[in-house]
C-alpha cells in the first residue's frame, strides 16, 4: 500500500512532537529540513523544519496548546482558543501557522488543521493545500487509526498519479511524472512568482526520485490505465478519448467542477460528466486539467498567505518573507555566477 511510504520518523521529530497536546490525529514534517533538495536550499545552514498537526477538535486542542505554548501565538491569543479556531477553519485553506517557533534546539513552523478538514481536501481537493504537501515524500511522526483519514491519504496519491497523466503524452519517464505530481500544489499559486524560486519543484524531484518512487510506485503498478516499465523507469498512459474519460470521471469533484465551470459556456448549465466527455476528446484536455487546478490553487494560495499576516502576527511575517526572498535571491545569484 503507498501510504506505508509515507511512514517515517525520527527521535529529534518525537522530541519536538513532545513539546505539544498529544491529541492528534496525524503530524508529519515535510519541505528541505526532511528531504534534501536541490538549489538555495541545499546550501541552507539550520533549514526551518515544517510541521503539520492534525486534530479532531481544534478548539481543544487550541486551548491546550496555549497553556503549553502561549508565546507561539500572535495577538490573536488574547481572543482565546474559539476564535483562533474559527479563523483556521473558515479562512485561507482551513490550516492555521505559527512560523518561527524555536522548539527543542531547533526553529520550525507549524500548522494545525481538523481531521475533518484534512480529510475534505485530501478527497475533494478543495483547497489542494495540505493534500499538495502529502502528495510529495513526508516523514510521518504520528498517526492514529482513523481509517478515514487513511483512506483519504491513499486516494489524494492516486488522484494526484491520475491528474498528472492527463497532463502528460502518451509515453513518459518516472522523472516526469514526479515533476507533473510535484508541481500540482504549486500550479496558479502566485508565491511561485513573488517569493519562491521558481525552479522549486525540480529541486524538489531531482535529489528525491528514489523517495517519490517508494511513495507512488504500487499505484503505478495497479493502475488499469497505466503501463509501468518499472525497470526502465517508463510509463505510458491510454491517451484515447475513452481512456481520458474514464480518467477525469475519477478525478477529485472540485476540480471536475472547475473543469465545468472553465469549459461550461453561459447559459448552458450542463452537467459535469456531459462536460468531461467533451474534454476527453480534447486535444487540449491537459491544459483544460492545469487551468482547472491554477483556478483552485491560486485563491487559495492567497487567502491563506493573507490569513498569516494576522496568524503569524506583522513583526514574523515580515521575517518570514524576508527569509524566502532572501533564499530566491540567492538562487538568482548562483544561476548567474
Amino acid at each position: 500500500m503507498a501510504l506505508q511510504a509515507l511512514h517515517s520518523s525520527g527521535v529529534g521529530l518525537r522530541r519536538i512532537l513532545a513539546h505539544f497536546p498529544e491529541d492528534l490525529s496525524l503530524a508529519f514534517a515535510y519541505g528541505s529540513a526532511v528531504y534534501r533538495q536541490a538549489g538555495p536550499s541545499a546550501h541552507q545552514e539550520n533549514p526551518m523544519l515544517d510541521l503539520v498537526f492534525t486534530v479532531d477538535d481544534p478548539v481543544a486542542w487550541h486551548s491546550m496548546n496555549l497553556k503549553k505554548n502561549w508565546s507561539h501565538y500572535s495577538f490573536l491569543k488574547l481572543l482565546g482558543p474559539r476564535i483562533i479556531s474559527s479563523i483556521q477553519n473558515n479562512y485561507g485553506a482551513g490550516v492555521y501557522f505559527n512560523p518561527l517557533i524555536r522548539c527543542d534546539g531547533k526553529l520550525i513552523k507549524y500548522g494545525v488543521i481538523s481531521t475533518g478538514t484534512l480529510i475534505e481536501d485530501l478527497l475533494n481537493w478543495n483547497n489542494l493545500y495540505i493534500a499538495g504537501r502529502l502528495q510529495k515524500p513526508v516523514k510521518i511522526v504520528s498517526m492514529n487509526e482513523n481509517m478515514a483519514l487513511r483512506a483519504a491519504l491513499d486516494k489524494n496519491l492516486r488522484s494526484a498519479v491520475t491528474t498528472a497523466c492527463l497532463m502528460l503524452p502518451e509515453s513518459f519517464s518516472e522523472e516526469d511524472l514526479f515533476i507533473e505530481i510535484a508541481g500540482l500544489s504549486y500550479s496558479g499559486d502566485f508565491r511561485m512568482v513573488i517569493g519562491e524560486e521558481k525552479s522549486k519543484v525540480l529541486n524538489i524531484v531531482k535529489p528525491n526520485v528514489g523517495h517519490f518512487r517508494e511513495l507512488y510506485e504500487s499505484i503505478l503498478q495497479k493502475d488499469p490505465q497505466v503501463v509501468y516499465k518499472m525497470h526502465q523507469g517508463q510509463l505510458e498512459i491510454d491517451k484515447s478519448p475513452e481512456g481520458q474519460f474514464t480518467q477525469l470521471m475519477t478525478l477529485p469533484r472540485t476540480l471536475q467542477q472547475q473543469i465545468n465551470h472553465i469549459m461550461d459556456p453561459p447559459g448552458r448549465n450542463r452537467d459535469v460528466e456531459e462536460t468531461l466527455l467533451q474534454v476527453a476528446q480534447d486535444p487540449d484536455c491537459g491544459d483544460v486539467v492545469r487551468l482547472a487546478i491554477s483556478s483552485i490553487v491560486r485563491p487559495s494560495s492567497i487567502r491563506q498567505s493573507t490569513k498569516g499576516l494576522f496568524t503569524a502576527g506583522m513583526k514574523k511575517s515580515v521575517i518570514y518573507s524576508s527569509r524566502k526572498l532572501n533564499k530566491m535571491w540567492k538562487g538568482w545569484m548562483r544561476k548567474a555566477s
